[in-house]
C-alpha cells in the first residue's frame, strides 16, 4: 500500500470497557428481585461477554482495554483476556466521571468508553461511533433513561466530566450543556438502552431470542 494512502487512513480509537466482577450481591443488584443475587451476577457476566464480543468484532483486540472492579483476578476477566486478547487494567478510585476520564486519557489520541450493561450497542454502532469521532470532538450514544452508554473524545477536555449528576436522569442533558459551554462539536449517532431493572432484562431476553 502506498505511503500516502497509509497516512490518510483514519486512526482507530482505543476503546475502554468498564466492568465489575460478577459477584453475587454486588453486580446488577437491581435485577435481584427478579433473578436473585446469584442470578443477577450471572446476568451481569452474560452481558459482559456479549459486550466484549461486540467490541472485539468492531475493533482489534490491541485497541481494547477492560477496566476491572471488585475482584481484578476474577475468572471471567481472565477468560475474556485469554479468549479475545484484550488488555486488563484496574479501575481507579473516584466517581464515574473520574474513572471515565482516566480511561480516556490512559492512551494517546482518540478514545471511547462504554459500560458493560448495554447489549444494544452493536459492533456496527461501535464502528459508526469510531467513524464519527474522526471529524467530531466528542461522540455519545444517548440512553433512553437519560444517561449514555458510550462516550468518545479526540483528546482530554478538562471540565467535561465535572459536576455531572452521575446516576440520575440528568446525566445526558448536563453533559450536553457542558459540551456546548466548552464549544465542542459532538455527534449522537443513535439512542440505546441499557439494563438496570427487571423489565430491561426481560426486554433483552426477548431481543436475544430473536438474534
Amino acid at each position: 500500500m502506498p505511503a500516502e494512502t497509509l497516512a490518510n487512513r483514519p486512526v482507530l480509537p482505543q476503546l475502554h470497557l468498564l466492568a465489575k466482577a460478577p459477584l453475587a450481591g454486588q453486580a446488577k443488584t437491581r435485577l435481584a428481585p427478579l433473578l436473585g443475587d446469584q442470578g443477577a451476577a450471572n446476568a451481569h457476566a452474560e452481558l459482559l461477554r456479549h459486550c466484549v464480543a461486540n467490541v472485539c468484532q468492531a475493533l482489534p483486540a490491541e485497541n481494547v482495554t477492560l477496566w476491572t472492579a471488585l475482584d481484578h483476578a476474577h475468572p471471567l476477566f481472565i477468560e475474556l483476556h485469554e479468549q479475545f486478547g484484550l488488555t486488563l487494567k484496574h479501575q481507579p478510585d473516584g466517581d464515574l466521571g473520574a474513572r471515565v476520564r482516566h480511561a480516556l486519557n490512559h492512551t494517546p489520541g482518540p478514545a471511547m468508553v462504554m459500560g458493560s450493561d448495554c447489549p444494544s450497542i452493536t459492533s456496527a454502532l461501535i464502528t459508526a461511533c469510531a467513524q464519527q469521532l474522526t471529524h467530531n470532538d466528542v461522540v455519545i450514544l444517548p440512553a433512553e433513561d437519560g444517561g449514555y452508554g458510550l462516550i468518545g473524545a479526540q483528546q482530554d477536555y478538562p471540565g467535561l466530566f465535572e459536576g455531572i449528576p452521575w446516576g440520575s436522569h440528568q446525566v445526558l442533558s448536563a453533559t450536553r450543556q457542558r459540551i456546548e459551554a466548552l464549544g465542542l462539536r459532538a455527534a449522537y449517532p443513535a439512542t440505546i438502552w441499557d439494563i438496570d431493572r427487571p423489565e430491561d432484562w426481560q426486554r433483552w431476553k426477548e431481543v436475544a431470542a430473536a438474534l
